[in-house]
């Protein structure tokens, strides 16, 4: 029995240089987004998310892929931390608007 065997031809042209990671940017607006706004971790999430696409690809070079993706989550949770506040707060004032037209009738 004779398996088929792949062959693989290197093309002679030169492949391009890969981009740069930005990992190191993507962490820091990540743990900036945590400590001071979270407008800046929603653009660590989506640089990350542009980043590990490209990565994904072989655009980009892979070796900031653990430092892109611990920023994308700190994106992540300082968007779910900004959130949840506004989320409890539209509540209340919903809570009181309900009790003050219960009152009135």
């Amino acid at each position: 029995m004779v398996k088929d065997r792949e062959i693989t031809v290197s093309s002679a042209e030169p492949q391009a240089p890969l981009k740069p990671h930005r990992g190191g940017a993507v962490l820091t607006l990540g743990i900036l987004g945590l400590v001071i706004c979270f407008l800046l971790g929603v653009i660590a999430w989506v640089m990350a998310n542009t980043d590990l696409r490209e990565m994904d690809v072989g655009v980009m070079d892979p070796a900031g892929r653990s430092m892109t993706q611990a920023g994308k989550i700190c994106g992540i949770v300082s968007v779910v931390f900004a959130l949840v506040p506004l989320c409890i707060g539209l509540l209340a004032v919903l809570a009181l608007i309900i009790a003050a037209v219960a009152a009135s009738l």
